[in-house]
């Protein structure tokens, strides 16, 4: 018996300590995405000029370089979702279904996380590198001697162009997913793109617009901070780049599927 206890309290002390570590992290990125957010709405006029260069440098690598991926992802994502559904949907109602079958896989879940995981995997890993490199170089203690805010210069036009890429992105990529389907339910089974667009309109209510866009703007909310985050992290090796990159990944990826669980509860039970 003495024994179970002294083997079990390390393992209750590590798991305590791996838990308030956890909450400090969540604490630290909620205060990035706190003072991201005051900057842009109520800040901006401070230094505009060059915060809106990296804004939109942030915003042309994340929204604009990510469109041809994003079309190719959705393009194939319809035609899989409409060959399923066209293999199955005929025995409960026939095509009339397809876009009830779209709305419920595309405009609540596919669209907000597909743009997400991509836009984490281009530019969350971006961010966090690029701080990481510059936190190790020094860089931010030269802006703090020059009395520049880095959190301001560098991490505030990051954490909002990623949001403002996944937000655009998130409707782009459901748009081009709804015509990659109706490419294939309408030209290679002969569905009317009245009837079609008739389907989807009717099935998307307004729960469903306003969970996506929701999702969306938290999504690039997110990843922008726990991306930025990690790479603010990072110590004096070199070395560490990767781990805090990886970490980044990791992190925006688990908070993200949690919070789409969160709303998904939210609003469809």
């Amino acid at each position: 018996m003495g024994i179970t206890r002294i083997e079990v309290a390390p393992a209750f002390r590590a798991i305590g300590a791996g838990a308030i570590l956890r909450i400090q992290d969540a604490w630290a990125i909620g205060r990035i995405a706190a003072s991201s957010l005051y900057g842009a709405f109520l800040r901006f006029g401070n230094g505009r000029a060059v915060t809106l260069s990296v804004f939109y440098r942030q915003l042309y690598f994340t929204g604009f370089q990510a469109i041809p991926i994003i079309s190719w992802i959705a393009m194939i994502l319809g035609l899989i979702i409409v060959t399923q559904s066209l293999s199955i949907l005929p025995r409960f109602g026939g095509e009339r279904l397809i876009g009830e079958a779209l709305v419920w896989v595309v405009i609540r879940e596919a669209g907000p996380v597909f743009a997400a995981v991509i836009v984490i995997a281009r530019s969350g890993t971006a961010i966090a590198s690029e701080l990481g490199s510059m936190k190790i170089n020094r860089e931010l203690e030269a802006l703090n001697l020059m009395g520049i805010d880095p959190m301001r210069y560098l991490v505030m036009p990051r954490v909002i162009g990623t949001t403002v890429s996944v937000f655009v992105l998130t409707f782009y990529f459901e748009v081009v997913t709804l015509l990659g389907g109706y490419l294939l339910a309408g030209f290679g089974k002969s569905v009317t793109f009245t009837a079609y667009s008739s389907s989807i309109l009717e099935s998307m209510g307004f729960a469903e617009a306003t969970a996506s866009l929701l999702k969306s703007a938290l999504f690039g909310l997110i990843i922008g901070s726990v991306c930025s985050y990690h790479g603010l992290m990072a110590g004096k090796s070199i070395t560490e780049i990767p781990q805090k990159t990886t970490k980044a990944v990791i992190g925006s990826l688990t908070a993200v599927f949690f919070v789409d669980a969160v709303i998904t509860f939210v609003f469809y039970m």
